[in-house]
């Protein structure tokens, strides 16, 4: 699935070209890794998960993107520290506009029956995706600066903040409109991500497509912005103050785990503290919590300045 990797000259102040649009983070370190319709940049301590589609700019989500998504969060995995964070935006007037039914229509070779069977294997492959975005060990930012559709929309609220700008973009879970069925996962991650039963209801049973402002007030996304560039430079600022907190990612995703955990079941994602439970010796019972405080500990010791609230 990777193409190539680019090694990118360090500068104290890195311009950044995503999408025709230039923003700005300091670092020192930059490397890009380019993926079968995406890209990977490390810029300081900021990855840029960019979805630059094969042209068409609907960034379908089918097996090829889904799996260079996967190595590219892969890759971000075995890069993180303390001080990471991920965003992911899109070139082109989609984030994403959900599975690519043509692609399977294609590849069935004309079989109605082959073509379900093949939608049904990418919602199984998108079903790993967003366990890959729950289990990630840093924070993650959906900088939504076009239109996301049904899947698409899944995968934005797969992040940790969904931040959307006003000038282009709606979102839309269009499964009641096209006549398909939610799986299991898909209805889970809906009632953990948005509070609201009503909206829940509008957004799934109407079918209703909802803009930026909107849709911060109904609760599903958490910032709106005048335009693509401010979105991503939002999403920037966002990321540089989370950094700064130099928290744990591991810690960071066991807590995120503790916070969907009926999410976490029909994923087959296993807490820590499961683990040790099944696994572990009776030395070892509460083995999350001492880990978690022993983090904090050592982090304060290398960290005086940093307040404790108790």
């Amino acid at each position: 699935m990777i193409e190539k990797i680019v090694e990118v000259a360090p500068r104290d102040i890195a311009s950044i070209q995503i999408n025709r649009f230039s923003i700005y983070t300091s670092g020192k370190e930059n490397k890009k890794t380019v993926y079968d319709m995406c890209t990977l940049e490390k810029r300081g301590n900021v990855f840029f998960l960019t979805l630059t589609g094969d042209g068409r700019d609907e960034h379908r989500l089918n097996p090829t993107l889904i799996a260079s998504i996967r190595s590219a969060l892969s890759e971000a995995k075995s890069q993180s520290t303390h001080s990471t964070a991920l965003i992911t935006v899109a070139e082109g007037k989609f984030f994403s506009n959900g599975f690519d039914l043509a692609w399977a229509k294609s590849a069935s070779g004309g079989s109605p029956s082959e073509a379900v069977n093949l939608l049904f294997h990418m919602v199984e492959l998108f079903k790993d995706l967003v366990a890959d975005f729950i289990s990630l060990p840093m924070p993650t930012i959906a900088a939504v600066t076009g239109h996301a559709a049904a899947a698409g929309q899944l995968l934005a609220m797969s992040h940790d903040y969904v931040l959307m700008s006003r000038h282009r973009g709606v979102l839309y879970m269009s499964e009641v409109d096209i006549g398909m069925a939610l799986p299991e996962y898909v209805s889970v991650l809906m009632r953990s991500k948005v509070a609201k039963p009503n909206v829940r209801r509008d957004v799934l049973l109407r079918g209703v497509k909802v803009k930026a402002e909107e849709a911060v007030a109904k609760g599903l996304i958490d910032a709106a912005y005048d335009n693509r560039e401010k979105t991503v430079e939002g999403g920037v600022r966002l990321a540089e103050e989370l950094i700064k907190r130099k928290w744990d990612g591991e810690v960071y995703a066991e807590i995120r785990k503790s916070l969907y955990p009926e999410l976490c079941g029909v994923l087959g994602l296993i807490s820590r503290e499961k683990l040790d439970s099944k696994f572990g010796d009776g030395n070892r019972k509460g083995g999350i919590v001492i880990f978690i405080f022993i983090s904090l500990f050592l982090s304060l010791l290398g960290d005086t300045s940093r307040d404790v609230i108790v």
